[in-house]
């Protein structure tokens, strides 16, 4: 797999993982818990599968291997889209239990 491919990889995981978290999101105006922290579960996989692809472009890139480049406008976006989902994947897991704890207090 080429640099640009690992660089689509990287978009396309971190955008599955950020869909994801507000799928989980939309689990939790349901009062579905466990199905929101299942959906929290595919979206940090998906964030791993980014982290990989993106672990690998920065070895290439420090080794020097051919075809790799230390940086690029569209590695910039993928960064961009990598680091996004997963501030709004920890961001929502937080969400989740903030509204889970509430939602438990309430109907006691």
């Amino acid at each position: 797999m080429d640099s640009e491919q690992q660089i689509m990889e990287i978009i396309g995981s971190a955008g599955t993982s950020k869909s994801l978290a507000f799928s989980a999101l939309a689990k939790v105006r349901e009062h579905d818990y466990d199905g929101a922290r299942a959906v929290l579960q595919k979206a940090k996989e998906a964030d791993l599968k980014a982290h990989a692809a993106q672990t690998k472009l920065i070895a290439d890139a420090l080794s020097g291997a051919e075809g790799s480049s230390t940086a690029s406008l569209l590695m910039v976006h993928a960064q961009d889209h990598y680091m996004t989902s997963q501030l709004a994947r920890d961001l929502i897991e937080e969400l989740v239990k903030i509204i889970e704890e509430r939602d438990g207090e309430r109907s006691e």
